[in-house]
């Protein structure tokens, strides 16, 4: 989680948290702007208005859904700032996965606590 999404607060995440040899593959959002001249050489950007993959297959379809079934999903809270991390790990244990699976998940994790 970031404060803000300002070029000089990502530039201080992004090099503190990404190593300059990563490939990063990124949408045409301008605070990008810049990540070569920092020093990553293996910066990509794909077009979404042109195609939602570049010519080496690589999407970000994943991300894009990824976030829209968050948004759905904490729509419904109204607003959640003080627990917001913890309902957004909630949405990455949730996403993609089918109701047993979770409901299976739930009862291990159960099993596993000491009652006294």
């Amino acid at each position: 989680m970031v404060p803000n999404v300002k070029y000089e607060t990502l530039r201080r995440v992004i090099q503190g948290k990404v190593s300059l040899e990563s490939i990063l593959f990124t949408d045409g959002w301008r605070e990008y702007s810049g990540l070569l001249d920092m020093g990553y050489e293996k910066h990509f950007r794909i077009d979404k208005s042109k195609s939602f993959s570049n010519r080496n297959g690589v999407h970000i379809n994943g991300i894009e859904s990824f976030w829209r079934f968050t948004k759905r999903r904490l729509a419904k809270f109204n607003g959640i700032k003080n627990t917001f991390i913890l309902h957004l790990k909630e949405c990455e244990w949730r996403w993609r996965k089918k109701p047993e699976e979770m409901e299976k998940e739930l009862w291990n994790l159960l099993k596993k606590i000491d009652y006294p």
